[in-house]
């Protein structure tokens, strides 16, 4: 069977870029979470804060230390299967991402070994500090790699000289017309997904009966985050759709399966888009509630993929990815608000909720993924959108080499994963502390700290 080149670097591409933003995804939203338990047990002295702490500083190393070793592998594919987007790039690309070293990248490494080993060895306040300082490196580096993507998908501020892309204006560059709107939806997207990942664990540990003396408050922590973040999100991503369809009509044509230009445009609930016939089979619709959400006029008029002349990205994947991370987006919102009045009012979580808690643990990187599906698929066919096509900077490889190469990527990285999610639930299964050291968190015993709250 004859595999064809271009798509297998694609997918090869693909399949790093879906494993990297896993981590990043939990560790940006987790640094911050870290400093307000280390900053909480500081202004109040409860060593349950310290304890909260002391448990999930070590999910964050094992995420951060994936995280890396994972975008390391990513950037190689730039020299090894995509040399073109370098050459035409470079100029732009490189500088960028030479920032994000010289900021994010020092700043992490001089603190996070203090972050991570240093508790007990400095001072209470110089430890907070530096976790400050590792969410704040982290978000720097998110800053800079979405800085540039969203380049990539709005370029600005450059003039094009014999094929290559030339800094003209750096402000514009950094700050393009999409930048700020995927900036804010992905930070916040982060905070989400560790929202959920901490109350799901903790959820899970109290079903299990191994919950400590911060259970319970990492619990609510988690809980309070995804209530506000969840709503937010919605806020956010409305915006950043109103942005895509100004820049990027193609992209939002795909996503709701618009396949004509048209006022009162449907919004889709549900369907199988066909590209042949351009038609979205056993359609379920909402009259004109596409043209509602996306130009805020019930007869407003919505560019259709036929206005494109087959420059448009596949629409099946797009639609289908969208709904996903709608979908997943609303069930967080729906989970959390039910999670949030439960503790408002006082009550004691009921089973259910905390089943429902669990199940969502990992929900945040199901609406990360679809998202970023929605985002990279999205900018096809250009790999800078409306100025060069991704096949115009694709290394010529064998498709046995592509093909070997993403096998052993694939393979490589479901163990790794699967490795990370088992060394989470081994971490989650202890019990919890001994006896002794309850005492020295202020527990009279070890009943005491069921219900106090890892």
């Amino acid at each position: 069977m004859d595999f064809d080149p271009f798509l297998l670097a694609r997918i090869q591409f693909a399949a790093n870029i879906s494993f990297h933003i896993l981590f990043p995804a939990i560790s940006v939203g987790l640094a911050w979470v870290l400093w307000f338990f280390r900053w909480r047990f500081t202004v109040t002295g409860d060593k349950r804060w310290d304890y909260a702490y002391a448990f999930w500083v070590r999910v964050f190393a094992l995420t951060f230390a994936l995280g890396v070793v994972s975008g390391i592998t990513m950037s190689f594919q730039f020299g090894t299967n995509w040399p073109g987007f370098t050459e035409i790039t470079g100029n732009i690309s490189g500088p960028l991402l030479g920032y994000e070293v010289l900021t994010a990248f020092f700043l992490e490494a001089s603190f996070l070994g203090i972050m991570l080993f240093g508790k007990d060895k400095v001072s209470n306040k110089m430890h907070l500090a530096a976790t400050a300082l590792v969410a704040i490196g982290t978000s720097i580096s998110a800053f800079w790699i979405l800085s540039l993507n969203s380049w990539m998908q709005t370029p600005a501020g450059f003039e094009l000289i014999d094929g290559k892309f030339y800094a003209k204006d750096w402000l514009a560059i950094i700050f393009n017309p999409s930048f700020p709107y995927r900036f804010a939806h992905m930070f916040n997207a982060s905070l989400l997904t560790c929202a959920f990942l901490i109350s799901g664990i903790s959820a899970w540990r109290i079903q299990q009966n191994l919950e400590g003396p911060a259970t319970r408050l990492v619990l609510k922590t988690g809980v309070i985050l995804a209530a506000v973040a969840a709503p937010l999100q919605l806020v956010i991503g409305d915006l950043h759709g109103l942005n895509t369809l100004e820049h990027q009509p193609a992209k939002i044509a795909a996503v709701e399966g618009i396949w004509h230009t048209q006022k009162g445009a449907p919004f889709t609930v549900f369907g199988w888009p066909d590209e042949d016939q351009q038609k979205t089979h056993f359609a379920i619709e909402i009259p004109k509630a596409a043209s509602l959400v996306l130009t805020h006029e019930l007869d407003g008029e919505v560019q259709g993929l036929d206005a494109f002349e087959g420059r448009h990205p596949p629409v099946a994947i797009l639609f289908w990815s969208f709904r996903i991370m709608v979908g997943i987006g609303m069930l967080m919102i729906l989970v959390s608000v039910w999670a949030a009045w439960v503790l408002y009012r006082q009550q004691k979580p009921s089973p259910r909720l905390l089943k429902a808690l669990s199940a969502m643990t990992f929900s945040g990187w199901v609406a990360t993924l679809a998202g970023w599906y929605v985002t990279e698929i999205g900018r096809q066919p250009y790999i800078v959108y409306g100025l060069f096509e991704t096949h115009e900077v694709v290394a010529q490889h064998a498709s046995a080499t592509l093909l070997g190469t993403l096998f052993g990527y694939v393979f490589l990285y479901l163990f790794l994963l699967l490795a990370y999610v088992s060394a989470l639930r081994y971490m989650s299964s202890k019990p919890a502390k001994s006896l002794s050291l309850l005492h020295e968190y202020g527990f009279k015993d070890k009943t005491s700290a069921i219900g106090d709250g890892q």
